[in-house]
């Protein structure tokens, strides 16, 4: 990234801004903005998330908000309630109450003499969220939004549940977010009130999958602030972006196809990443992107940003299978519209083992697959943040344990950009079933790259075949049809390869498995594959693509410890136990500003023994410490899921510390039923 030094206005900032909201909570900012701005009114961005912008965000912040505020605007980065320096707990995430401080600190900003009445919203992930939730509830003063790696339904796109099918994310967000909501806020901004704000923080705590796994099915809980359930509900303009290697990279086309409001799509190579900062590569510059986007919308300038194409996507090249790239080889193209007329639906007919062509018209005949649990140890995060490496390995140990079927080896360069989707007919032996498809590249040496995936829980299938149905107990022996959607991609296959479907009953720990092994009956003759065909025939116009990535100046900071990652996955073929072991720890940073060192280390565990499905298990355990001086503080937090048949059971353990002396301790058993999952 180039470091931009200078830029067309002079800034200045605010560190610590209190804000009120309607219920009397105070909430805490951090401002930037031209110095001009007292007498020269300007529009403002809000970036509204709970991740600590005192800190944990700070260096971040730093390179994205001073370069807008550069460009004349000023920039607001809020806490939520209950994080960082402000006021409150954070119980849950986009609850009513967090929307509505967020059109309060709209209504706040609007109404400062810095700022003429003019806002937009901008985000990654739950500052994604937030812009678009917001978006939906037409607060005056919002004119555009600019979005990042976010979803507009929570239930069957998010990281909970997939396909209603629930994810082992459940669990890891949960426990980031555990330990996020229960930290304390900094004595150097809030005095001697830190330690009373903490203990209420503490207090109110508690592990969120436990209210996660009380909504198995897609109800009002899930429902609330899902914009898909109301796409006309968004009245602004919206630049929508995502990547490939992350999880949320459906959305973007599905506000493209469903808003009726001006919208623009970019979708990367990226994992959950700003697209400036975007791994793997190439990043882009998209602080220019969001100048002009913000100029256009909030300064009435007629730039031409809404011309050219609605969305703009890396057409990934063939890559050997790795957990982690530096680069993704590739080239940007562009649909003037989506969906879009260019790209064809091509169904290929399944037979014993093969994808067929198109006009194959193969016998009908019934495979099976049993999978053992180990199918899934090298499926990677459900969303790769890149540290550690957490992208799938090579698929072919996880095809032993699947239902394979491979294309003829490719005469003709394929590419695809969409959704692919397996329509198949199935029985099962259990009232209760999933299965997971994957897409995947197999190159001539046989080694398998997976392109995409998708998930189903068959107990959810609706009268069209796709999941989001109310859930029932399946029939043993009774034929069923279903439709399992894949996750999004743009995926170019070599003349030489050759495609693969590979199908399988579990895919633990990506996904929690069902309670009992299932022997799964797919009827291949009236099962198909269908790829979105994009024609790779080289006379498509050149994509415009975009500058080289750029930003301000970051933050100073220094690590006094060095990070440590791992990712290990082991077998005991004594007790026959399997685990997938993941460290993140970021060491220790001194962030030299405001003298002050954070740690932080995650830890995660994910383990079964042999083809017991009620023996899975995971577990999430945080430890985050602060240091100034004589404060030192440190919070250890610890969420385990595991199961019965019958059942859920959530243990958790939270302690406080004050030095070495523990200040706050509490526990949670809690029992919760399995409904059909």
């Amino acid at each position: 990234m180039r470091v931009v030094s200078s830029f067309p206005y002079a800034i200045q900032q605010e560190e610590h801004v209190w804000i009120t909201v309607s219920d009397g909570t105070r909430l805490s900012a951090r401002i930037w903005r031209p110095t001009c701005a007292d007498d020269e009114p300007v529009p403002a961005v809000l970036e509204y998330i709970p991740y600590r912008k005192r800190d944990l965000t700070s260096v971040r912040d730093s390179v994205h908000h001073p370069y807008l505020a550069g460009h004349g605007y000023a920039c607001v980065r809020v806490d939520l309630r209950g994080t960082g320096e402000s006021e409150g707990v954070l119980c849950d995430e986009y609850l009513e109450r967090e929307q509505q401080d967020a059109e309060d600190v709209l209504a706040w900003i609007a109404d400062q003499p810095w700022c003429d009445g003019r806002t937009g919203m901008m985000g990654l992930s739950w500052g994604a969220f937030s812009a678009l939730q917001v978006a939906a509830r037409r607060p005056p003063s919002l004119r555009a939004i600019a979005i990042a790696s976010f979803t507009d339904d929570r239930y069957a796109d998010d990281m909970h549940y997939m396909g209603g099918c629930l994810l082992s994310d459940n669990l890891a967000e949960a426990g980031t977010m555990f330990a996020y909501a229960t930290l304390p806020p900094d004595p150097a901004l809030v005095g001697e009130r830190w330690r009373e704000m903490w203990h209420e923080r503490l207090e109110s705590s508690g592990p969120w999958v436990a209210e996660w796994l009380r909504h198995q099915r897609r109800d009002d809980y899930w429902r609330h602030a899902s914009v898909c359930e109301d796409y006309e509900a968004v009245q602004v303009p919206v630049l929508a972006s995502s990547g490939w290697a992350d999880g949320y990279s459906n959305a973007v086309t599905r506000l493209l196809e469903n808003l009726k409001v001006p919208a623009k799509g970019l979708i990367g190579p990226w994992s959950h990443k700003f697209p400036h900062l975007g791994e793997p590569g190439p990043a882009i510059g998209y602080l220019q992107e969001l100048v002009r986007w913000w100029d256009h919308w909030l300064k009435d300038r007629d730039n031409g940003v809404m011309d050219g194409p609605v969305l703009q996507a890396w057409m990934q090249e063939s890559v050997p299978p790795s957990t982690s790239y530096e680069e993704r080889p590739g080239r940007w193209v562009s649909e003037e519209d989506w969906p879009s007329p260019r790209i064809e639906p091509t169904a290929h007919p399944l037979s014993r083992h093969r994808v067929c062509a198109p006009h194959e018209k193969p016998e009908d005949e019934a495979l099976t697959i049993q999978s053992p649990l180990s199918v899934g140890q090298f499926a990677g995060k459900w969303a790769s943040y890149n540290a550690p490496p957490d992208l799938p390995y090579d698929q072919r140990e996880e095809d032993g344990g699947s239902l394979v079927f491979d294309s003829d080896v490719l005469t003709h360069r394929l590419e695809i950009l969409g959704v692919p989707s397996v329509e198949f007919e199935f029985t099962v032996s259990e009232p209760v079933a999933m299965i997971a498809a994957r897409l995947s590249d197999v190159a001539p040496d046989g080694s398998a790259t997976r392109v995409s995936y998708g998930l189903l829980n068959l107990n959810r299938v609706d009268e069209a075949g796709a999941g989001g149905g109310e859930p029932e107990p399946l029939e043993p022996g009774r034929r069923y049809r279903a439709v399992v959607r894949l996750n999004g991609v743009a995926q170019a296959f070599p003349p030489g390869h050759r495609v693969r479907l590979s199908l399988s009953t579990s895919y633990w720990p990506l996904a929690w498995p069902p309670p009992r092994p299932v022997l799964l009956g797919v009827h291949a003759g009236a099962s198909t594959l269908t790829l979105p065909v994009r024609p790779a025939d080289g006379t498509e116009p050149a994509a415009p693509g975009f500058a080289e990535p750029e930003g301000a100046e970051p933050l100073a900071s220094s690590r006094t410890r060095p990070p440590e990652q791992s990712w290990k996955v082991s077998r005991d073929l004594v007790d026959y136990r399997s685990a997938l072991e993941i460290v993140k720890d970021a060491g220790v940073v001194h962030f030299d500003d405001i003298d002050l060192d954070v740690g932080r280390r995650a830890y995660e565990r994910y383990d079964s023994i042999a083809d017991q499905f009620d023996s899975a298990r995971g577990e999430s355990a945080w430890t985050m410490t602060f240091r100034r001086g004589d404060w030192h503080v440190r919070t250890e937090t610890r969420t385990v899921l595991s199961c019965t048949p019958e059942e859920f059971l959530v243990d958790a353990t939270l302690d406080g510390y004050e030095g070495e002396r523990r200040v706050f301790s509490r526990t949670w058993n809690l029992t919760l039923p399995r409904d059909h999952l």
